[in-house]
């Protein structure tokens, strides 16, 4: 991908990068030593005098190292210059670890990108549990990384979720519950009051017998955040193995954890359109 821009004032390159094309310093920083940076054509330094009129090009090239690229497929929701969108299915690890480098989604995305021919590098944008399906969006270089990360944290990028809870919630309301790590474990959280502000906005949708579907709107973006809210306000999802209870795991007999990213919308970094993308899974009553 290129960023591309025509000067119509006089300055150092640098200040068109951080200015007009909003680059990060650290990205300008490591981009310097690519030879990334063109005016007219010609590679130059950040230091570059630039006239009104110049044609300013960043080459947003990237290859990515760590783990290996793996030919599996992809069920792509949407894709351009700068994003893509996949329907993860249930059981798929995001990226690899420490403990585990091949068969997650990054792999498989990296392959893809080597056989498409394309430069770029694995950004997630959100993230998924392993056991949490749906749509999961990918920045494909660090310059729409960073604008994405913004938009997340000024609360502009809307993820909504469908989930399977057992027993009988509100119609409607807002859980508020601070989330902190489980001392003495690594993954695991709990709803402590020295823990980090986290907010979800919920609605039900049908009621069964048993359970219900709730549509869920995460406000903050803590690490199992919705699962963690579900259980500690009574209505657990089901087939959840972390945080659910006797009864939940024994009520209806579901193949994995009742938790689906059904649609994403946000504007476009380059575009400004807004983009909605919708999974093709779903929870069912």
């Amino acid at each position: 991908m290129e960023l591309r821009h025509t000067a119509d004032r006089e300055g150092k390159l640098l200040s068109f990068l951080r200015t007009e094309l909003r680059l990060s310093a650290s990205l300008v920083k490591r981009l310097k030593w690519q030879n990334a940076f063109l005016v007219d054509g010609t590679p130059v330094h950040t230091d570059c005098k630039v006239l009104p009129g110049q044609r300013i090009t960043v080459l947003l090239d990237e290859t990515a190292t760590g783990y290996p690229a793996e030919d599996a497929p992809l069920h792509i929701l949407y894709e351009d210059d700068a994003l893509i969108a996949i329907d993860k299915p249930p059981g798929l690890l995001m990226h690899p670890s420490f403990y585990r480098n091949s068969g997650t989604l990054a792999n498989f995305l990296l392959g893809y990108y080597q056989k498409t021919g394309q430069s770029c590098a694995v950004h997630p944008v959100s993230r998924l549990d392993r056991d949490t399906f749906g749509v999961v969006l990918f920045a494909k270089n660090a310059h729409i990384h960073a604008q994405m990360m913004q938009a997340l944290k000024a609360h502009t990028f809307e993820k909504t979720y469908h989930a399977l809870v057992y027993g009988t919630p509100p119609q409607e309301g807002r859980w508020s519950f601070p989330i902190a790590r489980c001392e003495g474990e690594s993954l695991l959280r709990e709803v402590r009051q020295d823990g980090q502000s986290a907010e979800t906005v919920f609605r039900r949708l049908e009621q069964g017998d048993d359970a219900a579907k709730l549509e869920l709107s995460p406000i903050t973006g803590r690490t199992h955040q919705l699962r963690v809210h579900c259980a500690h306000a009574g209505f657990p999802i089901l087939g959840d193995r972390q945080y659910g209870t006797e009864a939940s795991l024994a009520c209806r007999s579901v193949p994995h954890q009742q938790l689906c990213a059904v649609r994403l919308r946000f504007t476009h970094p380059v575009t400004k359109d807004m983009i909605h993308i919708e999974s093709d899974q779903e929870v069912y009553l």
